[in-house]
């Protein structure tokens, strides 16, 4: 049975990508899946050689046939999203909800696929992975992270590769729910701030609400002790395990400029911590 952990953030810049990169290091006979289509950035440390490009359709275009179209306006007058402006649909603006589609008396409006970015699968040093690239103002990224998570189980199918280990998005809308649907443990990465200890508590509201359990790291712990007690107090009000702490270090930075993993930069304590972290959050999903 394929099992998988998905790695998320209540925001961005908590080190999530760091951990997962490290995390790919340390697992052995895995898939990794890059979930943040709207800003990936798992490849920069994995580097990887490209296989297999794909396209991604996402919502359809829609286009109006100026050799049908009466310009009764009724397509401006329904769109919401001020669309359509002089008989002729903006792109940019369209949400592609296709009220326009549906309303038009003379069926004037036409429809095709938009290609909105691609996903790859690719070979790195560290094992195959899935990830993804949306095109600039595009939309659907939700379909398009349930696109590479199909991807990536299909492949570990296929090679009887038992582990995926996913990059979610921050945050907690759409991409972040389709990076949720069927794994099996979610792992938060935190910070000991303000606006860390809110936003934990909304996505452990989200993962609560899809009833999948969730486990807590706090990254930079040691920048502010009162704030790391009053997390863990709240995990603990809540019943979730802190499966890990990671002190500050400049590390981080230092091996995202080299391009490579924590853990093969550095064998200090900050990589040993994120090894206790990988081996406690393994045994969570073995157990």
């Amino acid at each position: 049975m394929i099992q998988e952990v998905t790695v998320l953030s209540g925001k961005g810049g908590t080190g999530k990508t760091s951990l997962v990169a490290s995390f790919a290091a340390l697992a052995e006979n895995k898939v990794m899946v890059d979930c943040d289509v709207d800003a990936a950035d798992l490849h920069l440390i994995l580097k990887p050689e490209v296989k297999e490009t794909n396209d991604f359709y996402g919502l359809n275009e829609y286009l109006i046939n100026k050799d049908i179209c009466i310009e009764c306006g009724k397509c401006e007058e329904l769109c919401r999203f001020d669309a359509i402006d002089n008989f002729q649909i903006d792109g940019l603006y369209c949400e592609g909800c296709g009220i326009c589609f549906l309303a038009c008396p003379v069926s004037a409006i036409e429809t095709k696929e938009r290609v909105c970015g691609q996903w790859f699968i690719s070979k790195t040093e560290y094992g195959p992975l899935v990830h993804a690239k949306l095109g600039i103002a595009q939309e659907n990224s939700g379909k398009l992270v349930a696109e590479v998570r199909k991807a990536a189980k299909k492949m570990a199918q296929k090679k009887g590769i038992p582990l995926v280990i996913t990059d979610g998005s921050p945050g907690i809308g759409c991409p972040v729910i389709a990076s949720l649907s069927g794994t099996n443990l979610v792992l938060i990465v935190t910070e000991p701030t303000v606006s860390g200890a809110h936003d934990l508590e909304r996505i452990l509201d989200l993962c609560a609400h899809f009833k999948i359990k969730s486990l807590v790291c706090i990254n930079k712990f040691d920048l502010n002790l009162k704030k790391t007690r009053e997390i863990k107090e709240l995990c603990k009000e809540r019943s979730v395990e802190v499966v890990g702490k990671i002190n500050y270090d400049s590390i981080f930075t230092e091996a995202l400029i080299k391009g490579v993993p924590v853990v093969e930069f550095s064998d200090g304590e900050t990589s040993r911590r994120i090894k206790s972290l990988w081996g406690n959050l393994y045994n969570k999903l073995s157990s």
